[in-house]
């Protein structure tokens, strides 16, 4: 499966660098489906979100459009879904690659994870390639680090950067890869909090390695390989038994693959 994890960002010069394999992987005349979630302009949010709300109303489907046909030519076919709403999987078909916008990160969850098999059934079957930007990137993960600025009441990060949510938060998602997965990473400060997030993620029984994806970076999944793009970093975070380790990737350079078996420990003698 092809899977492609953008951060963030706002700079269509590096949607080549981003988003080109994936439309590549869509093949001649690609047909993206872009999902595209109306948070609805009554929801808390910080002025920056705002600001992309108002321009969204102006015409919600035009950013995404210019973005990816900036990375390669293709066609981009829309698919909004109301707040609150889920993704009808049938509106899929024809496409040849499956796009998922940003914006509210928790709606994104909702729309998403409620039809998370009949989502991988359908990439499945198709062989269509993946990609999410922001909130998109997010969902895609096992479990989905959806937002919150706060670990046991203590502020962790900015409280713009919470997605209008309190506590740090971790739901299902899509389990497209098996990582936990936040954005926006050097730039809003999410690094504890996806700290945070793996930290209880192992409490709970369930331990995985997390992705801090900068803006205008991206994480690029193949069969064999798991390759950094764009300008800033990506910051993997190992839990250990006693501890998590914190490593950074740059552009070009490839992360260890959760996907691959790991080395067994040899039998004490």
């Amino acid at each position: 499966m092809d899977v492609t994890l953008v951060g963030g960002g706002r700079d269509t010069a590096a949607a080549p660098t981003l988003f080109g394999p994936f439309v590549a992987a869509a093949g001649p005349g690609a047909v993206i489906a872009c999902v595209l979630v109306d948070e609805g302009s009554d929801r808390p949010a910080p002025p920056w979100t705002r600001a992309y709300r108002r321009a969204r109303r102006l015409d919600p489907f035009d950013r995404w459009s210019r973005l990816l046909s900036a990375a390669g030519p293709c066609r981009t076919v829309p698919i909004q879904i109301p707040s609150g709403g889920r993704l009808d999987v049938g509106a899929l078909d024809g496409a040849t690659g499956l796009f998922v916008a940003g914006g509210l990160t928790p709606d994104y969850a909702t729309a998403l994870a409620s039809v998370r098999a009949d989502v991988l059934a359908w990439l499945s079957r198709t062989g269509a390639p993946y990609a999410g930007y922001s909130a998109g990137a997010a969902v895609a993960a096992e479990r989905a680090v959806i937002g919150g600025w706060r670990s046991g009441g203590v502020p962790i990060c900015d409280e713009d950067a919470g997605e209008s949510l309190d506590e740090v938060t971790v739901t299902d998602g899509l389990g497209l890869v098996p990582a936990l997965v936040d954005i926006h990473c050097a730039q809003w400060g999410t690094l504890p909090r996806l700290l945070a997030a793996a930290r209880a993620e192992a409490a709970a029984g369930r331990p995985a390695e997390g992705w801090g994806i900068d803006e205008d970076t991206a994480i690029h999944l193949t069969d064999d390989a798991v390759t950094v793009l764009g300008r800033g970093q990506v910051h993997r975070l190992l839990p250990g038994p006693d501890e998590i380790t914190v490593e950074q990737f740059a552009s070009t350079e490839r992360l260890p693959d959760p996907r691959a078996s790991q080395p067994q420990p040899e039998p004490a003698d």
